[in-house]
């Protein structure tokens, strides 16, 4: 699961909000593409939604207490240990300048409705109960993104992983299942058109991908055809789909083998992913 989101979330990056055109000229999976602007970002590496999922995985196998102040500890480890770009610019200023966990709760202002505690949250889904599910994707979404929107997409994403990985019916019904677990219900409309920022845009166009795909490299090209914030749109959508019996496990060798592989690349992505599995 780990890998697969990665590279979504790292052949998304080079077409995040990119004009229409481009997208539609490269969107072919013959390799990973530089952005036209965010030149920090290289081709094959991935951006802060992977980051920040490590971070989430971290704490879940390490078996540490599930609260606020444990998992902002994380993020700014997972940050401060390996600095790189693909945050919004204010929260890579923050990250850069708190000192721990402690001093990033008593920063933060965690009133975003934007996607940052849902593209993060895939590892929590394959929790074994739906109820752990709810509480966990909330609990740390709360440390950043305390509102409904905010929480109720991070639980939605969750929630995909754990419909897959325990093959709770259809693919094709996710949403409809989601529906009847989140309070406020439309995760299995189908979304059209280009993603904005906040979170139930980013996940409910994922769920409309993950719906409507069998194979991952169908899915990831519609992830990334929606145009906008596609890197987590595929983040999302392919932690779910990597999890899920229907689903061919097509990605290109030339997009695994080309994600980055420095110290927290594929294979610590890999290694970790089996720790989570087990």
């Amino acid at each position: 699961m780990l890998v697969e989101l990665a590279v979504g979330d790292a052949y998304g990056a080079g077409f995040e909000y990119a004009p229409a055109s481009f997208v539609a000229a490269r969107n072919d999976l013959t390799g990973y593409v530089q952005h036209g602007q965010h030149l920090g970002i290289k081709p094959g590496q991935y951006t802060d939604d992977t980051q920040m999922t490590l971070a989430v995985a971290e704490a879940l196998v390490s078996g540490d207490a599930w609260t606020p102040l444990n998992l902002a500890s994380r993020f700014v480890e997972v940050f401060q240990r390996d600095p790189r770009e693909g945050y919004a610019g204010r929260f890579y200023l923050f990250l850069q300048e708190v000192r721990d966990g402690a001093d990033f709760l008593a920063r933060i202002r965690p009133d975003s409705e934007k996607s940052g505690a849902a593209m993060r949250s895939g590892p929590i889904g394959l929790l074994p109960e739906v109820a752990d599910v709810m509480h966990h994707s909330s609990v740390q979404a709360r440390v950043t993104h305390d509102t409904p929107e905010g929480v109720e997409a991070a639980q939605a994403a969750a929630l995909a992983v754990h419909y897959c990985h325990y093959g709770l019916g259809p693919v094709a019904e996710v949403g409809k299942w989601i529906d009847g677990q989140v309070s406020r219900g439309g995760w299995g409309r189908v979304w059209r058109g280009k993603v904005g920022s906040k979170g139930r845009m980013s996940v409910t166009a994922a769920l409309t991908a993950l719906a409507g795909n069998t194979t991952m490299s169908g899915l990831l090209r519609d992830c990334v055809a929606f145009t906008g914030d596609v890197d987590t749109v595929a983040t999302v959508a392919l932690a779910a789909a990597s999890r899920s019996v229907e689903y061919t496990q097509d990605l290109p060798e030339s997009l695994v083998e080309g994600l980055e592989n420095g110290p927290y690349g594929r294979e610590y992505l890999a290694q970790l992913n089996s720790r989570l599995l087990s």
